[in-house]
């Protein structure tokens, strides 16, 4: 009799955003003349830039002929993505990251998830708390978080690292040695940020204790402070003890055709052993590429056109944040983010907890958010907003909130 994977069977309920979607489809089923407006899943709002469907269309005539067709993708992505990655993302910071250092994906969330199959299932984690789900949830799949206790809202065999307002939503060094730490910065969901040289602090500790850090930078594009790193490797050190998470999801849209990458720096070893080589070996054996149509539009996005007109969308949501923020914080909400992030996050009122006041928002103002809660147990008794919705459909859900 075959077995399954019992660890599937110690997660708590579903995942988070599809309770939030079976709650509000009950809702909407019920009140079919309500106007629901969604700034709950951080999922964009606005079209693909032109340059990149320009691109896009010209690499779909592409695979019409048999001088320009593409099959396979090479396993780490094609090069000319690469390398515009490298220049863009990286050089222009001060940065020399090679291109076999680099893996294209199918985004950043499939990767945060995939990259615990080259680790010992006997590692621990560290988290801050709140924090997005899926590095817990996976790792939770692998049989590494250990039995997940109710009443307080954690697992045993993990490291909760605290993110509170008394330490400006940023976690401290934990007392307990962790081997691999999830840091994201800028945060979701409390899009808290740290400067580089408590970002340094991080580096420091993890060379010295041995352990590695994943860094999840999918909102570098967001940063709007000059002291805040776009890339961990900014820090000295650094390549010998972290990897980074990137996406094109919340940078460029492609959240409906999925596109990231991860880098693993050669310099990063357990042992005599690469990282890099492991993750080589993993993404040629259960990975087949992205297509090259996706990839070619990527490319796009480094163009001068590209670069522009995603930075007009990235303006565009933020001003939706700078909306979200005032309005909320001159009804008299205690609010955070919304700086360097496309997330705000707002303090309950009355005590209520994340979930009351998810029902709460959703019955009287017809406005879907997400419970702080549903992050960790420190993120209960706050509430995340996004700002990907339209600008217009934002002005109303404040108007709405604000006359509660």
């Amino acid at each position: 009799m075959y077995k399954i994977n019992e660890n599937y069977l110690k997660l708590p309920g579903s995942y988070l955003f599809s309770t939030i979607g079976k709650k509000v489809n009950e809702f909407t089923a019920a009140n079919p003349e309500k106007k629901i407006i969604r700034l709950g899943i951080g999922d964009v709002t606005l079209p693909l830039a032109p340059a990149v469907i320009d691109r896009m269309h010209k690499a779909v005539d592409e695979m019409s002929s048999p001088e320009t067709f593409k099959g396979y993708a090479p396993d780490l992505g094609y090069e000319f993505l690469r390398e515009a990655i490298a220049v863009n993302d990286f050089k222009t910071r001060g940065v020399d990251i090679a291109l076999d250092e680099i893996f294209i994906s199918d985004g950043a969330k499939s990767d945060s998830g995939n990259i615990g199959d080259i680790f010992d299932i006997d590692n621990k984690i560290a988290v801050c708390d709140p924090v997005y789900p899926v590095y817990v949830d996976t790792n939770a799949m692998s049989g590494r978080t250990g039995e997940y206790l109710p009443e307080l809202g954690k697992w045993s065999n993990v490291i909760y690292m605290p993110c509170t307002a008394e330490t400006n939503f940023a976690p401290e060094l934990p007392k307990e040695r962790p081997d691999i730490i999830y840091l994201c910065f800028p945060n979701n969901p409390t899009g808290s940020t740290i400067n580089k040289d408590e970002l340094q602090k991080w580096v420091d500790y993890a060379l010295k204790v041995g352990a590695v850090i994943i860094y999840d930078a999918a909102y570098e594009a967001y940063i709007s402070e000059e002291d805040v790193p776009h890339t961990i490797y900014e820090c000295e050190g650094a390549k010998a003890c972290a990897i980074e998470l990137r996406s094109f999801s919340k940078n460029a849209g492609f959240t409906g055709t999925r596109l990231g990458f991860t880098v693993i720096p050669k310099e990063l070893k357990c042992g005599d052993v690469t990282l890099n080589s492991l993750w080589a070996r993993r993404h040629g054996t259960k990975f087949n590429g992205a297509p090259y149509i996706i990839q070619a539009a990527g490319a796009a996005v480094y163009t001068e056109e590209g670069k522009k007109q995603t930075q007009e969308q990235i303006a565009y949501y933020m001003n939706n944040a700078k909306v979200i923020r005032d309005g909320l914080a001159s009804a008299g909400y205690t609010v955070s983010g919304g700086v360097n992030a496309p997330y705000i996050w707002l303090k309950t009122p009355e005590k209520m907890t994340s979930w009351d006041f998810f029902d709460y928002l959703l019955q009287d103002a017809n406005v879907v958010g997400t419970p702080g809660s549903g992050f960790g147990p420190s993120g209960e008794g706050y509430f995340r907003l996004t700002a990907f919705g339209s600008y217009e459909n934002t002005v109303e859900a404040i108007e709405r909130i604000k006359k509660l």
